[in-house]
């Protein structure tokens, strides 16, 4: 029987490398993605800006702290989204059966096709194809299993490539610190340093009974991971069934009608999304969060849609039916669920061919100019 054969692949410091790709005078320069306000996370920063202790998901504020000089980037989502699916239909091109795992990392199940050709070059041609058609720097990692490859490409980057052999996974993890295993966070991080746990080895070396008794079926699945073992399968790309979009500010605001025209502007920039891709949304979602951290949605079935006129009055219905304690909102956010392929139908009793054609109009000029070219006029 053949041994599994698991790629990982992670597009490098990927924010960074798409903002750096839109201005090339960012290159090697200590670059942090996240937003421009101390009330964000860093996203993703360059190589550069990590020998100054920063990392993703750390505060902004403690972010600039630790390295004031910093370019510091607020982030563009939709240049993002497009390079992540350019890199996603070289893959989809190419590979067997592959697994979309975030907007930066693939998993490609390549079981048996040793037998054809090396696994390990195949990937490697894979990943000069892509670094050539879209100049994003890319790492890899190959091994038996989802857990052993992620952590063989972290070891390889930046722009690396590692292979561990079937029945090396125990060593090649052995020396590691046990940050770098999957799902170990800050928490469990501090856990089991208390225990005197620091290296992969010492855990792997754990009884299993003890992992069990002091983190549950946690302690298990770690164990396990430690030991190399990992039977979760790839889970095959489907195209993704909900956008969303949410926004924090960076002063809480009670103001109902700046509130309003936000979201309204949400549903304007989703619902083009929705008729560039042929797709119609038969679920709404509004999010808000109050100042307290208290997070709040609602949702609502419609009809098929794409129609900027049909969507924002029932955003804004929604809203109200959601904003009753009339206290401070630090967040709102918009999400479309249930989608299915098609385009929006003229409803012949309330749509008029003049609609239709404003629609029309107004896409063409977003997507020659940019979606921020055109934008209706939102009535309070």
């Amino acid at each position: 029987m053949n041994n599994q054969a698991i790629v990982h692949l992670d597009l490098d410091t990927f924010f960074v490398s798409v903002e750096t790709l839109k201005n090339d005078t960012l290159k090697g320069k200590p670059v942090i993605v996240g937003g421009l306000s101390d009330r964000g996370v860093v996203a993703s920063c360059s190589y550069e800006a990590r020998k100054f202790g920063v990392h993703s998901a750390m505060p902004i504020r403690m972010a600039r702290n630790l390295c004031p000089d910093g370019i510091y980037i607020k982030g563009d989502m939709d240049a993002y989204s497009k390079f992540s699916d350019e890199v996603t239909a070289i893959i989809a091109e190419k590979a067997p059966a592959f697994e979309k795992a975030s907007i930066d990392e693939h998993y490609i199940d390549m079981t048996g096709m040793d037998r054809f050709y090396g696994t390990f070059k195949w990937t490697q041609e894979l990943r000069e194809s892509i670094i050539k058609k879209t100049g994003l720097p890319i790492s890899f990692g190959l091994s038996i299993n989802k857990t052993v490859s992620k952590v063989a490409t972290n070891e390889a980057k930046p722009k690396g490539e590692m292979e561990i052999l079937s029945g090396m996974e125990k060593s090649f993890l052995a020396p590691l610190s046990i940050r770098k295993i999957p799902m170990i966070g800050e928490k469990t991080y501090t856990l089991l340093r208390n225990m005197g746990i620091e290296k992969v080895r010492t855990l792997q070396e754990m009884p299993l009974e003890v992992m069990q008794r002091v983190l549950g079926e946690n302690g298990t699945t770690m164990w396990k991971k430690a030991n190399g073992i990992d039977n979760s399968p790839v889970v095959q790309y489907s195209e993704r069934k909900s956008i969303s979009t949410e926004d924090t500010f960076d002063k809480d605001t009670i103001d109902v009608i700046k509130l309003k025209n936000i979201i309204a502007k949400m549903v304007e920039k989703l619902a083009f999304q929705l008729r560039t891709a042929n797709k119609l949304t038969s679920c709404i979602t509004v999010k808000i969060r109050y100042s307290d951290f208290n997070t709040f949605t609602h949702q609502a079935k419609i009809q098929y849609t794409s129609a900027d006129h049909i969507l924002i009055p029932k955003v804004k219905e929604l809203f109200d039916k959601l904003f009753t304690k009339r206290m401070l909102i630090r967040l709102v956010g918009v999400k479309f669920s249930g989608l299915v392929g098609g385009n929006q139908q003229i409803n012949l009793f309330d749509d008029t061919a003049e609609m239709y054609n404003l629609y029309q109009a107004m896409d063409r000029m977003r997507r020659k100019y940019g979606d921020e070219i055109v934008k209706r006029c939102i009535p309070s």
